[in-house]
């Protein structure tokens, strides 16, 4: 077992990360004690990392534990990208106070955007969630997960490309999926599986590279292009006009008597720019608590 503690520059509140974590049932989060337990796999091998909050938000420190001594720096590279602690809050919360989202970014200070724990999950958890309400939709990821996944140390694993590409549709619709969703997943894998599709190296193209590549694949539109550009890669600034959530958000944020339309919501997003994955996860958050 190795440990290593980690300072960064605040404000950053790992307890409002914790919270929004722990809406997602497949997430072993621990609120009293500042916990988590992240999967990674490294190098093929899956692994439990955890990670503790032990600073402040002003003062955020973390303490890394994980197993095998030969994983550390990569594991910790990882926990570092999920969190974002590369990333100044500072210089994004400042940008917002000269905005309409002043207190909506007072109020949720030092909310990081936390990035899904692999790229594979992130598309999969997407086309699962489309077109679902978010309950059944987490009901439907877990019980995709506890049936092909694996747990390790009470974390579950998802299923890696290579074995989601075995399935049968008939498996998948057992657990209440559509026939076409099922497509969607077992074909997503084995383009992955068959080479056809490289995650790690996709991660490094631009925004519109991604974008372009992902929308192309059956099941894949431009919503879960974008979910993945932001919570798959972490890009910047993206903002999801079409995403219900952010609609319902911003008509109660500035009391509209209808959803905006999408001429209202270019027009509230430019003092956004460049940070309107900020925008969007804060707005978000205030119709999530």
């Amino acid at each position: 077992m190795w440990t290593e503690n980690v300072n960064i520059q605040g404000p950053y509140n790992f307890d409002l990360v914790l919270s929004r974590l722990a809406l997602d049932p497949l997430h072993e989060v621990e609120l009293s004690e500042r916990r988590i337990k992240v999967p990674l796999r490294l190098q093929g091998e899956p692994m439990v990392v955890t990670v503790q909050g032990i600073g402040t938000v002003d003062e955020p420190a973390f303490n890394i534990q994980g197993e095998k001594e030969e994983f550390r720096e990569e594991a910790v590279y990882h926990v570092r990208r999920i969190f974002r602690w590369n990333e100044s809050l500072h210089e994004i919360a400042t940008h917002f106070a000269g905005t309409d989202l002043r207190d909506l970014f007072e109020e949720h200070r030092g909310t990081a955007i936390v990035l899904d724990f692999d790229y594979f999950n992130c598309l999969v958890k997407c086309i699962i969630h489309q077109q679902l309400n978010l309950a059944f939709a987490h009901t439907l990821t877990e019980r995709f997960v506890h049936t092909f996944g694996i747990q390790l140390d009470g974390v579950w694993f998802y299923p890696t490309p290579e074995e989601v590409a075995l399935l049968t549709v008939e498996e998948l619709r057992a657990l209440q999926f559509s026939t076409r969703k099922a497509e969607y997943v077992i074909g997503l894998a084995k383009t992955i599986a068959e080479g056809h599709l490289d995650l790690e190296a996709l991660a490094q193209q631009s925004d519109e590279e991604i974008m372009n590549t992902l929308i192309k694949i059956r099941g894949i539109g431009r919503w879960t292009a974008e979910n993945f550009l932001l919570f798959g890669v972490g890009r910047p600034n993206h903002f999801p006009k079409a995403d219900i959530g952010i609609q319902n958000a911003i008509k109660k944020w500035y009391n509209l008597p209808q959803k905006p339309t999408m001429d209202e919501m270019e027009k509230y997003s430019k003092p956004w720019s460049p940070y309107l994955s900020y925008a969007s996860l804060y707005l978000w958050r205030s119709i999530e608590t």
